[in-house]
């Protein structure tokens, strides 16, 4: 249930910027990207503007102030803001921490970057640059455009000087001068239209639509009594446009969020009238509006961009298309030509207009399923499946179709099944347009390969091409917090609501970022701020159902509850919560009942993938109090309905923690073939997994060597893991370990950390255990004091509970001998 640079205002009217070099490291400022040795190094773009304006100003101090009014012009933020990206900038030039020999902090005013930097120049000639030919005719090439930027470069124009006119011998004085005076004139107008011209060329017309404005897309007007259109072209439309960083479409979530304040429902169609005044609610400067209508044999496709505050049209395209088949690629150039018209560059459109066909299918029925599914998408996962499916059955090479069902099912539990989805979509990422190719690479990254540093990069560069594009800050957060860097999970978060403050996934990663770090009051300010914006989102919601349970606020966890309850993407996540916490404070009976139910509700949405993981939630906990028994068959249960990823994991944990080391090498072995380049696989799981084997073995010192390399992850929140909170697994078995070698101080470090870190715990079970093992090692130790105190708060914890516990009836038995 985890989710997870004296400093100029802004770059614009500055000189031309270069290429610089310092060190072993390349600053290409035209195509925003910095390279070592050759090697392109993962920046955000705010980070990568402050080395810009850093390098520029190379020895010059710049005032922090100034600084953050540079990179954030229009935007009041934080010095923790610019810190942290300082801090970011440091780590990739590989300085030491007392040792800047890059960027250097000026006590109470601001930065310098100190490093000698070399300035080289461009070809002398770039591409998009003028000349003015011997004859004076001016030769336009392509305008350059950087996606990832927010002016574009200047460039040098060269003018050649002005011929020298020799004049017959003059008859009178004044004439000698009215000539000179005549011919000079001559040469300013000339100079004049030259430069006049070039500004023209160069400038053009202002733009109809900015990179800033925002734009709505509605539905298209079907005259063809064909429903095959129906949605169908709205969508293609939708790809065409978005394909675009230059385009800011209003998001379907936006969309929703205003419709419901309309008190009209979510999926009510958007015609011309009911489009006009949507977009001004949402502050658009502009709708596309679309049509289809039949002439004899052939179609007729129009797209007319409609200024909002009055209905005037501000471009508009009409194509025709000679049958049914060629609809999308009449459609194709339309939205192509409307792009230009609206003054897009001619780079972006070169460079970001993969055709429809391509992009999506060139079967019309496929995209028509694929624009059904993504509008049930919106609102449930469940629903939408049926519909990906049959897109990709009339199309088995639509890409798209792919990728947003292993979406739906990810967001279903069902792992196994996304990650086959997401690996077809990987195999066929040459047949999408260039933004839907990052989502893809990131997710194959992040889901099939388990690779999390290119998962990491290929977000990162997504977020250069598309700076604008919330996606790939909300996975990024999440990814950052499936690691447990909560602070960079945060930043990321954050910038996603700030382009998009109306989804739910975003503050979910926010708020569990927060209450890992122990920050319940900017948890709850949080939730607050997702419920004003009417977000219903079961994931965030059972995650806020963690907080209450940490505040043992019953009411509201009793108010979810009943939220949840027949809701089919939420009532197995509730019932699931609701075992951890009563298992949480010993109540074992109540857990399994609640576990139970969960798995039925999982089954009943067909949802075996997710009914093992309840199982295995249940496994573990019984394991860990010491009933092996029930552990066994909650894991073998697991596995007779699925052998997926998460599941093969948590079952060779629990075979390890009730001492069947063979049958939990066995499954550690073939998870290890299976998924060699997994991070927290590797980094994770098969440590925690392969100590957890030799603490039975009675190799202790093993167990903690092995264990050494999970410490970077102790509060990672593996994906695998379905409890909601925690585990902090790596540290609880070290722990077990150094009190198996009598390593009483280290012993109580470990279980310390979770006994600390609450937030981050939330109801797993082995917090409450961890006071058990404070105690022994403090028996250890011969403070008995102190290990009677452990004792006591555990069972504070454990009062009510079942009696007949393993773990507890020994628990008893301790403290009865330390009397």
């Amino acid at each position: 249930m985890q989710d997870f640079g004296k400093i100029p205002k802004s770059p614009e009217g500055k000189a031309e910027r270069h290429n610089f070099e310092f060190g072993p490291f390349t600053l290409n400022s035209r195509k925003r990207i910095l390279l070592r040795d050759g090697e392109p190094i993962p920046l955000t773009p705010k980070a990568l503007e402050i080395l810009l304006l850093l390098v520029e100003n190379h020895g010059e101090v710049l005032v922090k102030e100034e600084l953050m009014e540079a990179i954030w012009p229009d935007t009041v933020v934080e010095e923790g803001n610019l810190n942290r990206n300082i801090s970011t900038l440091r780590k990739a030039l590989g300085e030491a921490p007392n040792d800047h020999q890059y960027i250097v902090t000026v006590p109470g005013r601001g930065y310098r970057f100190v490093a000698d930097v070399e300035e080289l120049s461009d070809d002398h000639w770039q591409p998009g640059s003028y000349e003015v030919q011997p004859a004076g005719a001016l030769e336009p090439a392509t305008l350059p455009h950087d996606p990832a930027s927010r002016v574009a470069s200047i460039r040098t124009i060269s003018i050649p000087s002005p011929s020298i006119v020799r004049a017959q011998a003059p008859r009178r004085i004044w004439g000698v001068r009215s000539a000179r005076l005549g011919i000079l004139a001559a040469a300013m107008v000339g100079l004049v239209l030259v430069v006049a011209g070039i500004y023209r060329l160069r400038v053009g017309p202002k733009p109809i639509l900015t990179e800033t404005d925002l734009v709505l897309i509605s539905d298209f007007s079907n005259f063809t009594g064909d429903s095959v259109f129906d949605e169908t072209l709205k969508e293609a439309t939708s790809v065409q446009l978005t394909q675009s960083p230059y385009w800011n479409i209003l998001s379907d979530s936006k969309v929703r969020a205003i419709l419901q304040l309309m008190m009209k429902p979510p999926d009510t169609r958007l015609t011309p009238e009911l489009a006009q005044d949507l977009c001004q609610r949402a502050g658009c400067k502009a709708y596309i509006a679309g049509s289809i209508s039949r002439l004899g044999n052939e179609y007729v496709v129009g797209l007319k961009a409609v200024n909002c505050k009055n209905g005037d049209s501000l471009a508009e395209e009409q194509v025709t298309a000679d049958n049914k088949e060629h609809v999308l690629k009449a459609l194709d150039g339309a939205a192509t030509k409307l792009r230009e018209k609206l003054g897009e560059s001619l780079s972006t459109l070169e460079k970001f207009d993969t055709p429809l066909e391509d992009a999506t299918t060139s079967s019309l029925g496929a995209l028509k399923a694929y624009s059904q599914g993504w509008k049930k998408a919106q609102i449930n996962d469940a629903d939408a499946v049926p519909f990906f499916k049959r897109a990709i059955e009339l199309d088995p090479n639509f890409a798209s179709a792919y990728e947003t069902l292993g979406a739906c099912y990810f967001n279903l539990g069902e792992s196994g099944l996304a990650r086959e989805d997401f690996t077809k979509a990987y195999e066929l990422r040459d047949r999408v347009s260039e933004r839907e190719r990052f989502t893809i690479a990131a997710r194959y990254y992040n889901y099939v390969s388990g690779d999390l540093q290119k998962a990491i990069e290929t977000y990162l560069l997504w977020e250069q091409a598309y700076p604008r594009s919330p996606s790939a800050r909300s996975n990024l957060g999440a990814l950052y917090g499936a690691l447990g860097q909560y602070e960079r999970s945060i930043h990321e978060s954050e910038e996603s609501i700030r382009l998009n403050p109306d989804t739910g996934t975003q503050y979910s990663n926010l708020i569990l970022a927060n209450v890992s770090l122990n920050r319940f009051s900017e948890a709850k300010r949080l939730y607050e701020q997702a419920m004003a914006h009417r977000i219903d989102d079961p994931v965030l919601k059972v995650n806020w159902f963690g907080v209450a349970f940490i505040e043992g606020n019953t009411a509201e966890m009793d108010r979810l509850m009943a939220w949840a309850a027949g809701v089919p993407e939420a009532e197995d996540n509730f019932l699931a919560a609701k075992s951890d916490a009563e298992a949480y404070f010993g109540h074992a009976l109540k857990a399994r009942e609640f576990s139970r139910q969960a798995v039925g509700s999982a089954l009943r949405s067909f949802q075996k993938e997710t009914a093992a993981q309840w199982q295995m939630d249940e496994a573990l906990r019984e394991a860990e109090f010491g009933n092996l028994d029930l552990a066994r068959r909650n894991t073998s249960s697991a596995l007779a309905l699925t052998a997926s990823h998460d599941t093969q994991i948590l079952a060779a944990l629990a075979f390890a923690r009730i001492g069947e080391s063979e049958r939990a090498e066995k499954l550690a072995n073939e998870i290890a073939a299976q998924y060699p380049l997994d991070t927290l696989v590797n980094s994770y799981w098969l440590p925690v997994i392969r100590g957890a084997i030799e603490l039975n073995r009675n190799n202790a010192a093993k167990t903690v060597e092995i264990l050494q390399a999970a410490a970077p992850y102790d509060l990672a929140s593996p994906q695998a893991w379905s409890g909601l909170g925690g585990p902090l697994y790596p540290a609880y078995l070290r722990g077990l370990a150094f009190l198996h070698l009598s390593q009483a101080g280290d012993a109580a470090a470990e279980f310390q950390k979770l006994v600390d870190h609450r937030g981050f715990m939330r109801t797993c079970a082995l917090r409450p255990l961890a006071f058990i093992s404070l105690a022994r090692a403090s028996t250890l130790r011969g403070d008995t004091a102190k290990a009677r105190s452990a004792y006591d708060d555990f069972f504070a914890l454990w009062k009510d509970a079942d009696p007949d516990i393993p773990i507890l009836r020994r628990a008893r038995a301790e403290y009865t001998r330390l009397r």
